[in-house]
C-alpha cells in the first residue's frame, strides 16, 4: 500500500496540496490513503474528498518518532521531525513503512508531499 504524507503551511490551497502530490507521484503510483498531522487534517480533507481516499490522522508523538531523510530546520523547532510529510506518510503506512518518494514541494512552495509504501492491507493507526 501507499500512503501519501503531507506537510502544509495554513496558507495552502487545494491547488497547492494537489500540486505536491503530483510532484512526489510522478510515476503514478496507486496512492490509498493521504495522511498528515492531526492539528491540519481538516485542511486536507478536501483533497482526501476529492480523490475519494481516506485521511489518516497522525498524533504529534507517532510523527516525531519516525525517521526521515530531509532535515529542515524549521520543521524540527515546531513539530519534532525534519519532515512532517515523510513522517506522515512513514507513520500511517505502519511499522514497516519504507519511504519510496521523499519530500516534494509544491510549485507554489505551500505544501510538500512524500509517499510510504508499505506491505500491510491496512494502514496502521496515526
Amino acid at each position: 500500500m501507499i500512503v501519501a504524507g503531507f506537510g502544509f503551511r495554513e496558507s495552502a490551497t487545494l491547488a497547492s496540496l494537489e500540486s505536491a502530490l503530483q510532484a512526489a507521484n510522478e510515476d503514478a503510483r496507486r496512492v490509498v490513503a493521504l495522511a498528515t498531522l492531526e492539528s491540519k487534517a481538516e485542511q486536507l480533507a478536501p483533497l482526501a474528498q476529492k480523490l475519494a481516499l481516506p485521511l489518516l490522522r497522525v498524533s504529534p508523538d507517532l510523527l516525531a518518532r519516525q525517521s526521515v531523510q530531509t532535515r529542515s530546520a524549521k520543521a524540527h523547532a515546531i513539530h519534532g521531525t525534519g519532515s512532517v510529510a515523510e513522517a506522515a506518510a512513514l507513520a500511517a503506512a505502519g511499522p514497516a513503512a519504507r519511504l519510496v518518494s521523499p519530500r516534494f514541494i509544491s510549485a507554489d512552495r505551500l505544501a510538500a508531499c512524500a509517499l510510504a509504501a508499505s506491505t500491510r492491507d491496512e494502514s496502521h493507526p496515526a
